[in-house]
């Protein structure tokens, strides 16, 4: 069962944060942790992340990027990549965690591209496929919970 997500994308400071608040809105019972394949480790999080974000309540203006390493590959169930690029490249460095690895758009069949020094309308087009990432992976993961919540109150009614 999934409890922890670790949710990376290259510079930790657009994609992966977005992702990971939208997660954790959706997955409260979740940890969901974000980091970089190469961050400016300490730097915040991109100012249109940061205004996009905040009139939904969520305040990433605490963000920190840091950089993906053993331990959180370790921690993390689930690890959820922008594009195949970055998932082949965490599979090469932690090859034990290869089978926890897909796309935050693996059921759409897409990558998300990164907003990083574009347009205001740019980051709002990656937003919206970020949305539909984790639209699809917390209704897997709520239905997979429910399942496995269902099988141990039978198992235990029996």
């Amino acid at each position: 069962m999934v409890r922890t997500i670790l949710v990376v994308c290259l510079g930790n400071r657009c994609r992966s944060p977005m992702a990971a608040v939208l997660l954790q809105r959706a997955l409260p019972d979740c940890r969901v942790i974000s980091a970089g394949l190469a961050p400016p480790v300490g730097a915040s999080a991109d100012p249109h992340v940061i205004r996009l974000l905040k009139p939904e309540g969520m305040d990433l203006g605490g963000h920190r990027a840091r950089a993906v390493d053993a331990d959180l590959m370790t921690q993390a169930d689930l690890v959820l990549v922008m594009d195949n690029e970055q998932g082949d490249e965490l599979a090469e460095q932690y090859p034990e965690a290869r089978h926890r690895i897909f796309r935050l758009c693996e059921h759409e069949h897409t990558d998300i591209p990164d907003p990083f020094g574009g347009s205001h309308t740019m980051f709002v087009i990656v937003l919206g496929l970020i949305r539909q990432g984790v639209d699809s992976w917390s209704a897997q993961i709520q239905a997979d919970i429910q399942r496995s919540t269902l099988a141990i109150g039978y198992g235990e009614a029996s």
